[in-house]
């Protein structure tokens, strides 16, 4: 039987993994610039986690997550994003009581049972950053700010930042109940999952990809308008810290989140190169969710990257191309040649150099496709009459020129190089 991936999960094979290790690396450069640790949380976690942090309402928990009962009767589910297990593991360590203030980075897998398209799967990979225990909209811009840097510093420039404010506690369900409203007198032209928001979240109407309800909801009334003053000052500040950091960014007030736990502050990268799924990465401020999780009443911000999608986007730019090998080749032309190099190739790899060899004593020239197909930089070749003397050929399959080296100063020679 031929075995085949699940729908919407996908193998990331060694010829892409070099722009999955870029994006990685990248990113714990820059957000470790600003104070952020790396964190790492399981993949599946008690179902109730996710309901209540991200929402019963919500898209994911109704219809996306893959939940299940172990073999002790527990309802389990499989991450369907980062925020929650970050705050559950802030709370079970106790990290609230030795400091408060935290800053955490994480990277790894999320799981949600949609329709797969393009930019959108059922295995996922996001890199996220999350900041407990600061109010200040000063946290809320470094943060929108340290994304832009991010995106910069891979190369990438075809992206916008958007902000908007989702308000707060105080002044959202009066705009809900606006929108609300708003959204009945459209009712027959809303989609099913519209129709039934107008009861229940209808902020996420905002978010819906179906042309007809973007077409009916064009005129809408936008929640910049409802803002109370405690709200409307963090979301002016957040404005005035992002111009002192030189970042540019729109003001949309139709973006939302996919989560309740948002609150203030939101925000998105978008994209115009990568068709309907636009959006790169996006986050914002929940402030109660630490405390709805059972923690103490403490403020947080974060966002999370979504790393296939920033991939896209990189090849789009030409900017994931395959890392240049680092491969050294060993040719070995019978056994005599197999006794001799085996201790110099211990040797040499024990010293940091990379070495792949034909196992199975293939020829010279079948050896010779397998190091250019593999990319190494340089071939040694050893055989009966290179061991005779006490020599190895290098080869340089870029520039294929060649010299001898005797094999005892083969550990000088490639420390050289790297040097």
């Amino acid at each position: 039987m031929k075995y085949s991936s699940i729908k919407g999960m996908s193998d990331i094979m060694p010829s892409e993994i070099s722009a999955w290790q870029k994006l990685e690396s990248t990113a714990l450069e820059v957000f470790g610039l600003y104070g952020y640790l790396e964190i790492r949380t399981p993949i599946v976690e008690k179902t109730d986690l996710f309901v209540r942090g991200i929402g019963s309402n919500t898209m994911v928990v109704e219809k996306e997550m893959y939940s299940f009962k172990d073999i002790s009767d527990d309802m389990l589910s499989l991450r369907p994003e980062g925020t929650a297990s970050v705050i559950r593991a802030y709370i079970e360590s106790g990290a609230y009581q030795a400091e408060g203030i935290a800053k955490y980075v994480y990277i790894g897998p999320m799981f949600r049972r949609e329709r797969p398209q393009k930019g959108r799967y059922r295995q996922f990979h996001q890199i996220g950053v999350e900041a407990i225990g600061l109010s200040d909209p000063l946290i809320d811009a470094e943060q929108i700010a340290m994304g832009d840097f991010f995106f910069k510093k891979l190369g990438l420039s075809d992206f916008t930042t958007e902000i908007n404010s989702l308000g707060c506690k105080k002044c959202r369900p009066e705009y809900n109940k606006v929108f609300g409203e708003f959204l009945k007198t459209k009712h027959a032209r809303l989609c099913a999952d519209c129709q039934r928001r107008i009861l229940t979240n209808p902020l996420r109407a905002f978010d819906c990809k179906n042309p007809d309800c973007i077409a009916a909801i064009k005129e809408a009334p936008l929640i910049g308008s409802h803002l109370c003053k405690e709200c409307s000052d963090h979301f002016l500040s957040v404005q005035k810290r992002l111009n002192q950091l030189g970042t540019k960014f729109v003001v949309n007030h139709k973006i939302v989140r996919g989560l309740d736990y948002y609150m203030r502050t939101a925000f998105e990268y978008t994209t115009d190169k990568l068709g309907s799924q636009n959006a790169i990465a996006g986050g914002g401020r929940y402030d109660g969710l630490v405390h709805d999780l059972g923690g103490p009443n403490l403020p947080g911000v974060g966002f999370a990257i979504g790393m296939e999608r920033v991939i896209m986007l990189m090849q789009a730019s030409n900017l994931a191309a395959a890392a240049e090998s680092d491969m050294v080749f060993f040719a070995l032309l019978g056994e005599t040649a197999r006794e001799k190099a085996i201790p110099v190739i211990n040797s040499l790899r024990q010293d940091g150099i990379k070495i792949e060899l034909d196992y199975d004593g293939h020829s010279l020239k079948s050896q010779m496709r397998r190091a250019d197909k593999m990319a190494a930089h340089t071939v040694v070749i050893i055989g009966d009459e290179e061991v005779a003397k006490g020599k190895a050929v290098i080869r340089n399959m870029r520039t294929k020129e060649q010299e001898e080296v005797n094999i005892g100063d083969l550990a000088r020679h490639f420390v050289r190089i790297e040097v």
